[in-house]
C-alpha cells in the first residue's frame, strides 16, 4: 500500500547532519533577551546604568523592548530539539541527556552569581544562603524561594515540558501518531485549563507557553516529512494561539508613564518570524548556513543566557558608572564579556562535567558502583 509505505518511511529515524542554523538562531534569541535586559526595560537595570535605559538608548530602547520575545523563540526551538532528541531514545537516556545538558552550567551560574552578589563592592542584593541552596534544585519557583538567576523561570517551564514529553511520548515510545496525539491533547487541555481558571491545571499545562513548545514539535514533524498535513496543522494552530498569548501578556495601551510601548503588530511580527525561522531550518532552506562557528555559538548560548542578566548589570555598572564609558560601548563590551564568561563555563564546566554526568545517569543502577 503506497500510504503505508510512505508512513513507514516517515516513522523511520533518519541520520541527519547537525542543524547549525538552529545553533545560530539559539544565540540570536539569547542576544534578543540580553538586549531586553540591558536596554529594553526599567527596574534594576536603571540602577546599573544610573538612569533609565530610555536616556541611554533614546531610539533603540523601543526595539530592545521586543527582545523579551526571544523566550518564545527559545520555546519553539526547544519543542523542535526535544522531539528530535527524544525520538527513539529510552527514558533513562532521555533523562540523562536533559539533566547533563542543563545542570552543570546551571549549578556553576548559581554559585557564581551568588558569590559575586555577596561581594561588598557589588550593589545588588544577594539571596539568603538557604535560598541559594534551594536554587540548585531548579525548584525554587514552585517553592516560593527567591531566585538567584532572573531567567530561571524559563527553565522551570522547560522542566515541566520535559516531564510531559517524557511521560506521554518518550516512556511509551515516540511515534508520529503518538506525537501528534500528544500535541493535540496538550493544546486542547491547555485551552480547557485557561477556561477553567484552575491554578493547578495552569501550573501543569502552561497554557501561555504550550503553543510554542507544541509548535516546535510540529516543526520537527515537518522536518521529518514536509508533506505531513497534520504537522502543518499543529504548527498553524500553535502559531495562532501563541501570538494571542504573546499579545495578551506583552501588549499594553500607549502610556506616557510606561517604559516603552510594544504594538500588537510588532509582537505578532516577532512571533511569526520566530516560527518562520525554525520552519526554514526544518525545511532545509538554511542548509547553506553550515559554518562551524555556529556550533560554537550554540554551545555558548545556554551559559550566556544563564549569566548575562545579573552579572551583566554588574559589568554595566562598572564600565558606565565606574569608568565613564559610553552607553553603546558599554552595551557591546558587556555582551562580549558575557560571551567570554559563557565560553569559560562551556570549556571548563560543561565540557568536563556534562559527559561524566551523562555517563553516570545513563548506566543502570547495578553498573554505577
Amino acid at each position: 500500500m503506497p500510504g503505508a509505505t510512505r508512513q513507514a518511511k516517515a516513522e523511520k529515524p533518519r541520520g541527519r547532519p547537525r542543524l547549525r542554523a538552529l545553533d545560530g538562531l539559539r544565540l540570536l534569541a539569547a542576544l534578543m533577551v540580553a538586549a531586553y535586559h540591558y536596554g529594553g526595560r526599567g527596574g534594576e537595570v536603571t540602577t546599573a546604568w544610573g538612569s533609565s535605559p530610555k536616556d541611554q538608548f533614546p531610539t533603540l530602547h523601543e526595539y530592545f523592548a521586543y527582545g523579551c520575545l526571544g523566550v518564545q523563540v527559545f520555546f519553539v526551538i526547544s519543542g523542535f530539539v526535544i522531539c528530535m532528541s527524544g525520538w527513539g531514545r529510552p527514558l533513562r537516556s532521555f533523562f540523562a541527556s536533559r539533566a547533563s545538558r542543563l545542570l552543570p552550567a546551571y549549578w556553576a551560574a548559581v554559585l557564581l552569581v551568588t558569590a559575586v552578589f555577596a561581594l561588598p563592592v557589588v550593589v545588588h542584593e544577594a539571596v539568603s544562603p538557604s535560598d541559594a541552596l534551594v536554587n540548585l534544585t531548579m525548584l525554587q519557583q514552585p517553592l516560593g524561594v527567591d531566585r538567584v538567576l532572573g531567567v530561571c523561570w524559563t527553565l522551570w517551564a522547560e522542566v515541566r515540558f520535559y516531564a510531559l514529553f517524557a511521560l506521554f511520548v518518550v516512556m511509551p515510545g515516540a511515534s508520529r501518531q503518538r506525537v501528534i496525539l500528544f500535541c493535540a491533547l496538550w493544546i486542547l487541555a491547555a485551552a480547557i485549563a485557561e477556561g477553567a481558571d484552575e491554578p493547578l491545571l495552569d501550573l501543569v499545562l502552561m497554557p501561555e507557553y504550550a503553543p510554542f513548545f507544541v509548535g516546535g514539535i510540529g516543526l520537527y514533524l515537518v522536518h521529518r516529512d514536509r508533506k505531513d498535513a497534520y504537522a502543518w496543522g499543529i504548527v498553524g494552530v500553535s502559531w495562532l494561539i501563541g501570538q494571542h498569548y504573546a499579545v495578551q501578556d506583552l501588549w499594553h495601551a500607549p502610556s506616557a508613564d510606561a517604559f516603552s510601548h510594544r504594538t500588537s503588530f510588532g509582537i505578532i511580527l516577532v512571533v511569526t518570524l520566530g516560527f518562520a525561522a525554525v520552519a526554514a531550518i526544518a525545511l532545509g532552506r538554511l542548509g547553506w548556513a553550515n559554518w562551524r562557528w555556529l556550533t560554537v555559538a550554540g554551545a555558548l548560548t545556554y551559559p550566556f543566557y544563564l549569566v548575562h542578566e545579573h552579572l551583566g548589570w554588574v559589568v554595566i555598572h562598572g564600565l558606565h558608572r565606574g569608568l565613564g564609558i559610553g552607553s553603546a560601548e558599554t552595551f557591546a563590551l558587556t555582551v562580549a564579556a558575557m560571551l567570554l564568561l559563557a565560553w569559560l563555563l562551556n570549556r571548563y564546566v560543561e565540557e568536563i562535567l556534562t559527559p561524566v554526568l551523562r555517563s553516570r545517569l545513563s548506566k543502570p543502577p547495578s553498573e554505577r558502583l
